[in-house]
């Protein structure tokens, strides 16, 4: 579980805003709740049903998807498939939101979606109840707030710049009355935590804002970082080994043969080979299509590879088990933790030879990247090797003549994108580096 912040106050304190520079500054990501709730308020109005009748509300609720995508430009909030980012930024929409957000309903509702997102992410989390409901257990709690004034003077002034015609003196009311409303509900009313610290922004510019909530995280998270463990120590690979000429002089010539014989049945092409190292101790992570991966892999590297392969593979037949053995298989657990597998690989990649990993763990049937595990990440990190992309892509069944076709991409290294350690936050980070480029290698 990553580190948690939960950033709660009123209508028009400048939450998102703020967040979203913190979460930019810190590299965690910005989970906007209130979002969440203004696009069902968005719905409800959209489908004309009676914001303050929950027995209208209730029903939609199995109609609705949403999701937030977080882009180059930001996160953007995603409604059915429609993005409504800009549409849910209205006086009226804002009023909507905070009706619908006193039902329960509504509450259960987002509530699954925004602890899934906290487990799995460093995080900060705006909105009325973070602290008290949703993430009761954060490691951060911040109430942010200042003068309804003020408030609505800054509210004012983003929707003039909107184009919107609403006046300060009717953005006031709003936030007086949503005010009202979001403390006087019956279910999860704004309220401060007893452990939040408090941040009154009135008087504070936006930068001081930011930095203020900047530091109250900081200080307050050092204490847990210090307390963090590294799953296993970093034993660095020095890459001083080769294997010897006998060795490599037999697998260039049984390369060669392999590549005349898949030349002649499958109709395969390489691409970014120029980013395949020319010595060994490297890592290289690919998709996971068919069997014939780890071959398709091996063709143009010239360095042989192990890679892991599952267990019941070692126990068919004696002479199979042997042959990819002989192929630098090495058998691996699925669904349990093995820290003998991470030792085997280390050193296979100390050793000489590179190591081929599956982060998938299993093939996919449509094509499609599925979701990555974290044995290559913790490879990765503890042997601070270098991990080439590998994308393999074909239609269908593989047959023969499929077109096949393999591309390389650059080899990212632990220590340029900051990982230099075996903590979850370092893992997380290589594993989603890793698979991002696998991605994009599949089309």
């Amino acid at each position: 579980m990553g580190i948690n912040v939960a950033l709660d106050g009123p209508s028009g304190a400048g939450k998102s805003t703020i967040a979203k520079a913190v979460a930019k500054k810190l590299e965690y990501v910005y989970v906007d709740t209130g979002a969440m709730y203004r696009s069902i308020a968005y719905y409800v109005i959209s489908k004309g049903a009676d914001l303050s009748d929950p027995e209208q509300i209730k029903p939609l609720l199995g109609e609705i998807s949403i999701k937030l995508c977080y882009t180059e430009a930001g996160q953007r909030v995603m409604l059915n498939d429609e993005d409504v980012s800009d549409k849910i930024r209205t006086p009226e929409i804002s009023m909507g939101a905070s009706k619908v957000s006193a039902i329960p309903e509504v509450r259960e509702f987002l509530l699954e979606l925004q602890k899934n997102i906290a487990k799995e992410n460093n995080i900060i989390m705006d909105g009325r109840d973070i602290g008290t409901v949703v993430l009761p257990n954060a490691d951060v709690k911040i109430f942010l707030t200042a003068a309804p004034e003020a408030r609505a003077e800054r509210r004012f002034k983003e929707l003039q710049e909107k184009g919107d015609k609403s006046t300060y003196d009717e953005v006031l009311q709003d936030i007086i009355q949503r005010d009202y409303n979001d403390t006087h509900r019956e279910i999860a009313p704004l309220k401060k935590a007893d452990d939040a610290v408090e941040v009154d922004s009135t008087e504070l510019t936006l930068e001081e804002s930011v930095e203020a909530i900047y530091k109250v995280i900081t200080d307050k998270t050092k204490k847990k970082e210090r307390k963090i463990k590294e799953i296993m120590p970093v034993r660095p690979v020095k890459k001083e080994h080769r294997l010897g000429h006998f060795h490599m002089f037999w697998y260039t010539v049984l390369r060669y043969i392999v590549i005349g014989l898949y030349h002649l049945y499958f109709n395969i092409t390489f691409e970014g080979t120029e980013n395949i190292p020319k010595d060994g101790g490297n890592i290289f992570a690919s998709n996971h299509r068919s069997y014939q991966d780890p071959v398709f892999i091996a063709l143009p590297t010239k360095v042989p590879l192990s890679y892991m392969a599952k267990e019941e593979l070692f126990h068919q037949n004696v002479f199979f088990t042997l042959l990819i053995k002989a192929f630098g298989a090495f058998p691996v657990t699925r669904g349990k933790g093995d820290t003998q597998v991470i030792d085997t690989s280390i050193e296979k990649l100390e050793k000489g030879r590179n190591l081929v990993i599956f982060p998938e763990g299993t093939r996919s049937k449509d094509g499609k990247v599925g979701k990555g595990k974290t044995g290559v990440a913790l490879v990765a990190a503890v042997a601070q090797v270098p991990v080439v992309p590998v994308g393999i892509n074909f239609e269908g069944k593989l047959k023969f003549r499929k077109r096949v076709v393999v591309r390389f991409g650059k080899p990212i290294v632990p220590c340029e994108i900051g990982v230099t350690a075996t903590d979850p936050h370092s893992l997380r980070t290589i594993k989603n580096e890793i698979m991002k480029n696998i991605t994009e290698l599949v089309h």
